[in-house]
């Protein structure tokens, strides 16, 4: 069932607080782009810092904060960790966003 704008509560202070940090989180590039590189299957933190061109140290302070954030989950192969998308709502909202800033302006 869809919900329409009718529908929708007034947020309460503390959902407005985690959803306030939520997009200051992903406001900063570089964790926007680990999340969106995350997104379709797990990636190990060595990978994610060459696809961005970070180091492996900066690309593990973002994921730790978007793992605290529960944007991202971590898992342990070995002695390797792997990240993916906490869950289909995340993927959800950052497809949603890169298709709504591609549309063109009517």
């Amino acid at each position: 069932m869809t919900t329409t704008y009718l529908e929708l509560q007034v947020l309460s202070t503390g959902q407005t607080s985690r959803l306030a940090e939520m997009f200051r989180l992903l406001g900063e590039p570089n964790r926007l782009s680990l999340v969106y590189a995350c997104l379709e299957e797990p990636r190990s933190v060595q990978t994610l810092a060459a696809d961005i061109d970070i180091s492996m140290s900066l690309a593990s302070h973002h994921l730790r904060l978007l793992r605290a954030a529960r944007l991202l989950r971590a898992e342990r192969r070995g002695k390797q960790v792997f990240y993916v998308a906490a869950d289909a709502h995340v993927q959800r909202v950052l497809r949603d966003m890169v298709e709504h800033s591609d549309e063109q302006d009517l």
